[in-house]
């Protein structure tokens, strides 16, 4: 049977049924051999998902950035605080008007390498090994990155990724004494945040797997400027990656 009479023949049968419709949660994904099915949320506009991107990142920036000064006030009046890297720092070199540590050296780009590869070899493992994962992966993707063109990446990829790191490493460890037990409590954090749009409890899991190699990160490097990195450069792998299966599953349907 040729896939355009498949097609026509599976949207018939599913229309007399009620639940194949435009924008419905059912879905269908033809392959060269098979009919997959899967679920499918409505997609939001290019427009609403950038305009989504960055009302929330720069909310989640600004808080972030109100507890690092808030914490600084606290450190400078004396104020009774959790022992940590970060306060030291501000103590000890009087950093009256800067927020959040932003030394570099150059073994950091070696950690960043290596959390990327980490990260993203580990997430490209559970989507061929987990299909729950896989599920929520593609319906999270499905949602944020399917209307948006290539040079959009750039923009989806890089806000969270520094917003997020400024609000939970850079902010809210410190707050905890940026131990291992602050890196488990705020990865946890991180992981719930990343529950829903179709995003099942695997992601969350994996969120809080991402959120504790970028906890560690941040303490042995004593700089947010390693985790935000990291997250950026892994969520634009991430990006192009899908689209690119995403275009060649679509080439292979022609």
């Amino acid at each position: 049977m040729k896939k355009e009479e498949l097609k026509r023949d599976f949207t018939d049968e599913s229309s007399s049924r009620g639940d194949f419709v435009s924008g419905n949660n059912i879905g269908v994904e033809l392959t060269n051999d098979n009919v997959v099915m899967k679920s499918a949320l409505p997609s939001p506009s290019r427009r609403g998902v950038l305009q989504a991107c960055v009302v929330t990142s720069g909310l989640m920036f600004a808080v972030g950035l109100l507890i690092r000064l808030g914490s600084h006030l606290v450190v400078k009046e004396g104020w009774p605080v959790y022992d940590s890297v970060f306060y030291r720092n501000f103590k000890e070199n009087n950093l009256n008007d800067c927020c959040y540590i932003v030394d570099f050296e150059t073994w950091h780009l070696e950690l960043i390498a290596g959390l990327v590869v980490l990260i993203s070899s580990a997430r490209f493992l559970l989507l061929k090994t987990w299909p729950n994962f896989a599920e929520s992966s593609e319906a999270s993707n499905q949602m944020v990155l399917s209307q948006l063109e290539p040079l959009d990446y750039i923009l989806v990829a890089c806000l969270p990724g520094l917003s997020e790191e400024l609000l939970f490493r850079g902010a809210l460890m410190p707050l905890f004494g940026l131990d291992w037990k602050s890196v488990l409590v705020v990865a946890g954090m991180f992981g719930v945040l990343h529950l829903g749009s179709g995003r099942q409890y695997s992601f969350a899991i994996w969120a809080t797997f991402v959120g504790l190699a970028y906890g560690y990160a941040a303490i042995i490097s004593s700089s947010i400027i390693v985790p935000m990195t990291s997250h950026a450069l892994n969520n634009l792998v991430g990006a192009i990656l899908w689209r690119y299966i995403s275009d060649t599953s679509e080439q292979g349907l022609e």
